[in-house]
């Protein structure tokens, strides 16, 4: 039986944290996030010259008293954010592993209150194959945010997933107007990288999150065994093997899986984006309080 993490307990533990979203996306009018633009808000932030054609109601009247010249009071703006959540449904995430699926599901989940908390529009994409499921549409508000997670514990892990052509067939990819999250295991054939370099051209932030079994960080395997792709059901098929695990074998295996981790960190470095990789049998609140405030991905 899989471990249970969406419960109110869960969810209060969440309360005190928000998502830190870059201050140069555009967004929508009406949210809690400060962008670099000047809006309508109360709280002041700088001064300007007027210039030809500005509201002559924002013109400070005590300034031009004193300096005999025309100056605009600039006030801060605040935007509304789309988070936008890829969740990869492959049978490697968690058809034979189900803490790993309700592990993934969680830490999906506990983005996404974060997101509705701050009054962000959030939209659930549940890779499948080539493309993704958007069962929920766009989520506003707690209660719609709630309803969808009430349905997200019975989610399916079968199949490959083309991270790549998920990602770039969704359409919810807007313009500069918040973050996409891809959470994956990323242990895949397919071409996560053009997915990161299209949602980078889109502008939007982007945050790569790994999640691992402690058995595919240090496999126990010893002796003969044969190894079987859960996503491949053909025993013939070449990812199916039959080996003789040595200690060099498992050496090896370690260090592909800290290259992998290194041309993960090292590509989204170059391109701005953020990369956490957790593992399972670790509390998800570390992923939370640690991983997450260390990236500065929230606050």
């Amino acid at each position: 039986m899989s471990k249970q993490y969406l419960n109110d307990a869960f969810f209060s533990r969440l309360e005190t944290l928000s998502l830190n979203l870059r201050a140069d996306l555009k967004g929508y009018f009406g949210g809690k996030h400060l962008v670099k633009t000047y809006g309508q808000t109360v709280e002041f932030s700088d001064f300007r010259e007027y210039q030809l054609g500005d509201d002559i109601r924002r013109i400070d009247w005590n300034l031009f008293s004193r300096f005999e010249k025309y100056f605009l009071k600039l006030f801060t703006d605040e935007r509304q954010m789309h988070v936008q959540i890829f969740l990869d449904c492959s049978a490697s995430m968690g058809r034979d592993m189900p803490d790993k699926a309700a592990y993934s599901t969680a830490v999906a989940a506990a983005l996404g209150f974060l997101a509705v908390q701050s009054m962000d529009k959030l939209s659930f994409n549940f890779m499948r194959g080539r493309a993704s499921e958007d069962p929920f549409g766009t989520i506003v508000g707690k209660n719609a945010f709630f309803r969808a997670i009430s349905r997200m514990e019975g989610l399916e892990f079968d199949g490959e997933v083309d991270i790549e052509q998920c990602v770039i067939s969704s359409g919810d990819a807007g313009q500069s107007n918040g973050i996409s999250v891809i959470i994956s295991d990323f242990l895949t054939d397919s071409n996560w990288k053009k997915a990161v370099d299209y949602l980078v051209y889109k502008h939007r932030q982007v945050l790569l999150i790994q999640v691992l079994t402690p058995q595919e960080i240090s496999p126990d395997f010893d002796g003969r065994v044969h190894l079987i792709d859960s996503e491949t059901p053909d025993l013939l098929d070449d990812r199916n093997l039959k080996i003789k695990v040595t200690k060099a074998l498992l050496l090896n295996y370690d260090r592909a899986l800290a290259d992998l981790k290194q041309d993960m960190l090292s590509f989204c470095n170059k391109r701005e984006a953020g990369f956490i990789s957790v593992r399972t049998d670790k509390p998800i609140e570390d992923m939370l309080f640690k991983e997450l405030l260390r990236g500065e991905i929230i606050s």
